[in-house]
């Protein structure tokens, strides 16, 4: 580089410096809006807002601001499912899923899938009660699953290998 373009630079920052450094050359708006600024992140150590809270409180304000309070209650539901059953429910259920307020469970057989769906209300008024941050409106009792032949590796459009009669 040679002394010409050094000193050229040299300049540029000097006169930046100049310009947008010296509070004297800023406007009388830029000196207002940094004093006001400066007085804005003093902290006073008695003021408002500044009393210790629990720890409690403040990850409930943080759920709360993020939006996290049904997810969490959801998830508290399912981890609890068995307090909320009873123990000799519970060994026959399991909550699958919750989508759009509607608590999915999977029972062992079809005969404790039909005696769950006779003590839904009794369930339903308990999650209420327990978790209502969870907006559950509905539960829906599934009984194990049946083999589809529909799909599959083996599968095969129309009738298929079950057609006997042609």
């Amino acid at each position: 580089m040679s002394e010409d373009q050094r000193d050229e630079h040299i300049n540029v920052y000097l006169r930046f410096r100049d310009v947008f450094g010296d509070p004297s050359r800023r406007s009388r708006d830029s000196r207002r809006r940094e004093r006001r600024k400066d007085r804005e992140t003093t902290s006073v150590p008695f003021g408002a807002g500044r009393d210790p809270r629990g720890v409690g409180d403040v990850l409930d304000a943080l759920t709360a601001r993020l939006g996290w309070e049904s997810p969490l209650a959801q998830s508290e539901l399912i981890a609890s499912w068995s307090e909320l059953v009873g123990a000799d429910v519970a060994e026959h259920s399991t909550p699958a899923s919750v989508e759009d307020g509607v608590l999915t469970v999977r029972c062992d057989s079809t005969a404790w899938a039909t005696q769950l769906r006779l003590m839904r209300t009794q369930i339903t008024t308990n999650i209420a009660q327990r978790y209502p941050a969870a907006g559950i409106t509905s539960i829906r009792f599934e009984g194990p699953g049946a083999p589809s032949w529909k799909r599959g590796p083996r599968s095969v459009s129309g009738r298929g290998p079950r057609d006997t009669y042609g």
